[in-house]
């Protein structure tokens, strides 16, 4: 089967993993992996992860990393900015959204002013079935953010297993996060060529919600 290529807009987290892994079996091919980093801080914009963690993700899947940096103010402006220069080597960027009409919207409105094409292989899958098949598939992930007032701190850190989604959805909370409740950063997996090693390091707030910080170990 021939396949065409794609960015994949990485977060860091299990939908952007399991959309990039999806895509794979769908016929397009990952060029790069494109994270939003905040303007004036050493942290991406949605997951509160550092560059150098991102990067060891990008090499252990073998990908390099795209960075831009950008305010809520311009964040638009710089992604369609990033996704013009990618257009060179990409036909597509890949998103892990699943539901949220307004998220695949602006993904579509940003690609469509590049010049590229916005796929989305999650889209309107049940959630819990995505949790399911993303463990399955030996995606590991660990959360690293939790909306304040939702979610109790204690997750953070852990890795979202069968039995963390059990713990999760007895407190009523959507198992995949959808709406922000947490994040999680993927640190094993189909394509990585080693787990990453990591340590956890402080916790912070910071919006409404709580980080942790994971480095390299």
């Amino acid at each position: 089967m021939s396949t065409r290529p794609a960015l994949v807009s990485w977060s860091g987290g299990k939908d952007s993993a399991l959309a990039m892994w999806r895509a794979r079996r769908q016929g397009w091919e990952p060029v790069a992996l494109f994270n939003m980093l905040a303007a004036r801080e050493e942290r991406s914009r949605s997951h509160g992860l550092a560059p150098a963690v991102l990067a060891a993700q990008a090499q252990a899947l073998g990908l390099p990393l795209v960075t831009a940096r950008a305010d809520w103010s311009d964040y638009e402006a710089v992604f369609i900015a990033t996704l013009r220069d990618e257009a060179r080597r990409a036909e597509a960027v890949v998103f892990g959204d699943i539901d949220l009409d307004a998220h695949r919207e602006w993904e579509e409105k940003v690609c469509h002013a590049a010049g590229l094409e916005a796929v989305l292989p999650l889209w309107q899958q049940p959630r819990r079935a995505l949790v399911d098949e993303m463990i399955a598939t030996g995606f590991v992930a660990r959360i690293c953010t939790v909306r304040d007032g939702v979610l109790p701190a204690a997750f953070l850190g852990r890795v979202l297993d069968d039995g963390c989604v059990r713990e999760l959805e007895a407190l009523g909370v959507d198992p995949c996060g959808e709406a922000g409740e947490f994040h999680t950063l993927v640190v094993d997996g189909p394509g990585f060529a080693a787990p990453l090693e990591l340590r956890t390091g402080h916790t912070h707030s910071l919006g409404g919600c709580t980080f942790i910080d994971f480095s390299l170990a």
